[in-house]
């Protein structure tokens, strides 16, 4: 299923040269190089144009890896995953950066401005995945539909391509609450060109993705079915975002909704995944192949997808094509000719392990000579990350151009989420869930962890402080962190520090209006409608 639809993919990417506007705005329609008529004139092309969007989220653009169709940022930087995972987990206790490209010693730093590169770029990025939605819906209505003469059993299958659509424009807005709060919005009914998007609320944002979300659930494939294909969101997908913005509600609105994050993710864990039995098998490039615990993943091909970006990044940036200081050297990682190296831990994240080396806990999957970060430019301050490989779990490097490309899928979604979020929606007081309950999941994904009972909790260790450390252990480096940080109010303020939180090495205060990024420079002078965040 994942080959069937990455060659889909391929040719979207070929046939829909769909290029996201140049700028951020959302009233600018994507250029085509082909017209609607020719796209869209039979049921294969409604779904090589739905490949074309999830292709946004693994591409930089549709000419190939040296181009972005995001303006003003480097194609290296292009990738959706790659700038997600930079605001999300370069700016927490997790990860540290030792380059120096422009935006990233300010990511480090926790002292980032309205015009950082990244920032902007995953603001841009967001806002192209949304823009190619709307106008793929614009295309898809019913009228359009009997216009072409597509009908019956065709038909209703377009009728989820648009359910799956809407899923990844309810995604991108999820983002966008979250690290911007206040974005412009537009949808498939407003008109194009004619004004400036108005610029909307956490609240009002909020309740629209819930919307969504609620709205097309009855229309997405049920997990586990024939027609649930890889690579593509269902049902599990729906309920497993529904079940995240429930779990950040009070951040978002100001109101708590704990029983609906145990309500959604009780449908996820409910319904046909279940754990992988070894967590080190996550994140192989063989990934895609009998793992029922991912929920969605972006796919990635080391030949024929390819870009700086996604889990090429996390591998490359992790290791150096000759042996480092810890013996590491790219082709152990699947990457024979790659190896940038620059990412590393601070001291925090292993901390949370009982030994740094994985020998108890086993998600501790880390190397390294030093794990105090006393210098950001130092290479050999802080354990490298090491789950992440281009290997298969039978020990073979896939096909990758170059020697630098991965094809490891990474997972949107997955199980163990869901059921730490049950968990700590029980101990926040959510109703309609139990600590019993709760137990066996947590104990699920330690006896995983240690192969055995041995790290096995008993119900009062469930306190809420547990399960931002268990996050921790369970979900390091997947793009949670800054939410969760976030959520337990340790993001800024002082309550809890790492080194160089707030440019400092022992780590200091940052004001609390850091928990938004703020809205870029050129999308607000692009359109007066917009107002930046406070304290901008």
């Amino acid at each position: 299923m994942k080959n069937s639809f990455k060659t889909i993919l391929t040719s979207a990417v070929v046939l829909l040269s769909l290029n996201s506007c140049k700028k951020e705005s959302l009233n600018v329609l994507p250029t085509n190089d082909v017209t609607e008529s020719v796209v869209y004139a039979t049921p294969a092309g409604y779904k090589q144009g739905l490949a074309r969007l999830y292709a946004n989220y693994a591409l930089t653009s549709p000419s190939g890896s040296d181009n972005s169709d995001v303006g003003g940022l480097n194609s290296g930087f292009a990738d959706f995953l790659r700038l997600f995972w930079t605001s999300q987990e370069l700016t927490t206790d997790e990860a540290i950066c030792n380059w120096g490209d422009t935006g990233i010693p300010e990511l480090d730093n926790s002292t980032w401005s309205t015009d950082n590169q990244f920032l902007r770029g995953l603001y841009s990025r967001s806002i192209s995945q949304i823009t190619l939605v709307n106008e793929y819906l614009r295309q898809s209505t019913p009228e359009q539909l009997a216009s072409r003469n597509i009908t019956g059993a065709d038909a209703t299958n377009v009728l989820r391509y648009r359910a799956e659509a809407r899923f990844l424009r309810a995604f991108q807005y999820w983002v966008l609450l979250d690290a911007f709060g206040n974005p412009p919005f537009l949808t498939e009914n407003d008109l194009i060109g004619k004004v400036n998007p108005k610029q909307t609320t956490k609240a009002a944002l909020f309740a629209y993705v819930e919307s969504e979300l609620k709205a097309i659930e009855g229309d997405l494939a049920n997990p586990g079915s024939a027609e649930s294909e890889y690579g593509r969101a269902n049902k599990g997908a729906d309920w497993a975002l529904l079940a995240r913005l429930y779990l950040n509600a009070q951040v978002y609105t100001g109101t708590a909704k704990y029983t609906e994050a145990i309500t959604y993710s009780s449908k996820v864990i409910a319904s046909s995944y279940s754990l992988k039995p070894n967590y080190r098998d996550l994140f192989l490039a063989d990934n895609n192949i009998n793992n029922t615990e991912n929920i969605l993943t972006i796919n990635y091909d080391g030949v024929n997808g390819t870009n700086y970006g996604g889990t090429t990044f996390l591998i490359n940036a992790m290791v150096y094509t000759a042996p480092d200081a810890a013996g590491m050297v790219s082709t152990a990682y699947g990457v024979p000719n790659g190896g940038w190296a620059g990412n590393r831990t601070r001291q925090n994240l292993p901390a949370l392990f009982p030994d740094p080396n994985g020998t108890l806990d086993k998600r501790g999957i880390f190397a390294g000579t030093k794990a105090v970060i006393d210098a950001i430019d130092a290479p050999n301050d802080g354990l490298k990350v090491t789950k992440f490989k281009n290997i298969t779990s039978t020990n073979t490097t896939p096909p990758s151009l170059n020697g630098t490309f991965s094809s490891l899928d990474f997972a949107l979604f997955r199980l163990a989420e869901q059921y730490l979020i049950y968990g700590e929606a029980v101990a926040r007081g959510g109703s309609g869930g139990s600590v019993a309950q709760a137990l066996t999941y947590v104990n699920a994904l330690r006896s995983r962890a240690y192969g055995n009972t041995s790290g096995n909790v008993s119900a009062a260790a469930l306190t809420t402080d547990f399960y931002l450390d268990e996050r921790g252990r369970e979900l390091y480096w997947e793009g949670h962190r800054r939410t969760d940080l976030i959520r337990y109010g340790k993001f800024t303020g002082s309550t809890y520090l790492w080194p160089f939180k707030g440019g400092v090495k022992a780590g200091t205060s940052v004001p609390a209006y850091r928990n938004l990024y703020p809205i870029p420079n050129a999308d607000l002078i692009a359109n007066p409608n917009l107002v930046q965040n406070p304290g901008y």
